[in-house]
């Protein structure tokens, strides 16, 4: 259930963040900084999900596994600040 539901909202051209609580505050703050194109940006808050343990187990499966999924509010802001996130962003053709 948690992966269909995560794999309904992930597309190639897109940045999906999923939000628990107030953890990615600093992710939302630094894509904010970008331009996208309109439905190229999507947040979704899982706090309270009753699957919010198995999508958490879901996440960490593919932040392991696939490139292009990004694993946490940390990882975004190292990408950021080493110049790699908008190139990433770029390169989906999620930005203006």
């Amino acid at each position: 259930m948690a992966q269909e539901f995560v794999e309904t909202k992930l597309r190639g051209d897109k940045v999906t963040i999923f939000l628990k609580q107030s953890y990615c505050v600093t992710a939302k703050e630094v894509l904010s900084t970008y331009t996208f194109k309109a439905g190229h940006l999507e947040f979704i808050d899982i706090t309270g999900r009753r699957d919010m343990s198995s999508l958490q187990d879901y996440f960490l499966e593919i932040t392991a596994a696939r490139t292009e999924c990004v694993g946490g509010c940390s990882d975004v802001t190292e990408l950021n600040e080493s110049g790699k996130l908008e190139g990433m962003l770029q390169s989906i053709g999620a930005l203006q």
